[in-house]
């Protein structure tokens, strides 16, 4: 594949990420710090789950389309650092997840992709523990 077609692949993805409904959703997403798999699956019950869906979805999708060759891996990490934070969200609660609803394959495009970088884990971990940080620190600045 040429550079331009994944790069052309990659604009194209984050001029959806601008679309009004995505932004909503993607402001609240960063924001929702699961504790349990029982959080996530009110989440998915509750109001908000056309939030998650879109957001998780979205990245599951996009992480897809790198896996099977339209968009080179190198440039789309590169260029793009979301499905990492948003991944970190509940990639600790993820085999959990699976196991009770009964979906082996929920977010592995997304998981896939994200573990192949390297220290991955660590890089999770830090990741969930600054955005829980500062969704913590919101309310106290406002």
């Amino acid at each position: 594949m040429a550079a331009h077609e994944s790069a052309d692949l990659i604009l194209k993805l984050y001029d959806l990420r601008r679309e009004p409904k995505m932004r909503e959703a993607r402001q609240w997403f960063i924001a929702f710090n699961p504790d349990s798999v029982d959080d996530m699956l009110a989440t998915l019950r509750g109001p908000n789950s056309a939030h998650f869906r879109m957001v998780a979805t979205y990245w599951d999708m996009a992480c897809s389309l790198v896996l099977h060759g339209a968009i080179d891996e190198a440039m789309f990490n590169d260029a793009n650092g979301e499905h990492i934070a948003i991944f970190s969200k509940f990639e600790h609660l993820l085999a959990e997840y699976r196991e009770k609803t009964g979906l082996p394959h929920y977010m592995k495009s997304l998981e896939t992709l994200v573990l192949r970088l390297p220290n991955a884990k660590e890089r999770l971990k830090a990741t969930r523990e600054r955005l829980r940080a500062m969704a913590a620190a919101r309310p106290a600045a406002n």
